[in-house]
């Protein structure tokens, strides 16, 4: 290995290249070796991601043993038979936005992962504009020591989001294999049984049928891009296909049902399933049929006429909503570790409540 790896706060691993597994490529090999070895060990660690080998062997962390001993760093390399090789995994690095205390609403928490209620108004992730007081700075603050490490940084692992002015239940994980258990569920939008997501909305107006599916796809607006658009989908080459050539936008599938009508058919109440998810997906799908989120201060504009005609008592409530009625009421999926099968339900926050008291008045 290259002298210049630095020695503190690691651990290395060495493992011997066998007759089958001869001509791989390096980083395709560390992996499968490395989480074999993790499993027999019964390590506590997670082994590292294929995308984290490739880094390290980018660093200059993996190498060759015996006789003529030299660092590695093309991951395209084919290995051979015989060939003993090492890798120094560092200790997970401190995470780059700072632990921030803010108040966390938790739901769920174990060694892999945390679910939380994310309030309206905190945003998940830091960006332009959001530097801190995210939910990431203030997961970073409450877990602390049990976050184990995300590509190779002491982060939580953000598998999912929701809008800022969105309220309702996030799944957050704590260690990288639970990180890419629960990424592989998301990928899959709940198509093979293991992930179930739930939102309340009070849109404008009763949806008809009263049970349907929106399926239209969403692309980012040609007028403001700031927004996303629902787009007429173009022939497909195959039904699961997400995004070709052939396709204008992303498939969104989004798949409604209306609870309750208030104020003689004025607003609804509607639960939403999602089959995929896409930015804005919920509240640009019921825009595209005419219902948009009551208070969605980008998809629900226009709506001064049909507000004005609320009770007075519901049309306040709706001006101290200030944002999206739409809150992710449910969230159910497979522990990545133990795959026990994990369901939350969250009630509406007391803001959307005090507006149905109103409309039902």
């Amino acid at each position: 290995m290259s002298a210049a790896l630095p020695a503190n706060d690691e651990t290395r691993h060495a493992v011997t290249v066998s007759n089958d597994e001869s001509g791989m490529r390096l980083d395709k090999y560390l992996t499968d070796a490395l989480a074999r070895k993790f499993e027999a060990e019964k390590s506590a660690q997670a082994a590292p991601s294929r995308a984290r080998v490739k880094q390290l062997i980018e660093e200059g962390r993996v190498g060759i043993e015996g006789t003529r001993p030299r660092p590695l760093t093309d991951a395209s390399y084919r290995v051979k038979e015989g060939e003993r090789l090492t890798l120094a995994l560092p200790a997970p690095a401190p995470a780059r936005p700072e632990g921030q205390a803010i108040p966390l609403d938790v739901v769920y928490e174990d060694a892999d992962l945390i679910v939380v209620m994310k309030p309206a108004g905190l945003v998940v992730h830091p960006a332009p504009g959001n530097p801190d007081m995210t939910l990431v700075n203030a997961l970073i603050a409450h877990c602390g020591e049990t976050l184990s490490g995300i590509g190779g940084e002491r982060r939580p692992g953000i598998v999912h989001r929701l809008d800022k002015e969105t309220s309702g239940l996030m799944v957050i994980a704590k260690t990288d294999r639970a990180h890419r258990g629960l990424a592989g569920q998301f990928a899959a939008h709940g198509r093979d049984g293991r992930l179930t997501r739930a939102y309340k909305a009070l849109v404008w107006g009763v949806p008809s049928p009263k049970r349907g599916t929106v399926d239209a796809n969403i692309a980012r607006s040609s007028h403001n891009r700031m927004k996303m658009a629902a787009l007429k989908p173009r022939a497909r080459r195959h039904e699961e296909d997400d995004e070709d050539e052939n396709t204008a936008g992303r498939r969104a599938i989004t798949h409604y049902e209306v609870e309750q009508e208030f104020a003689g058919g004025l607003v609804s109440l509607v639960e939403c399933r999602l089959e995929t998810g896409r930015t804005h997906q919920i509240r640009v799908h019921m825009t595209h049929i005419g219902h948009p989120v009551l208070g969605d201060p980008a998809y629900g504009t226009g709506m001064k006429t049909r507000a004005a005609k609320l009770p007075d008592g519901a049309r306040a409530a709706l001006a101290r909503l200030g944002r999206q009625a739409l809150h992710a009421w449910h969230l159910g999926f497979e522990h990545p570790v133990t795959r026990e099968h994990l369901s939350f339900d969250a009630p509406l926050p007391e803001d959307m409540e005090e507006l149905v008291r109103e409309l039902e008045e």
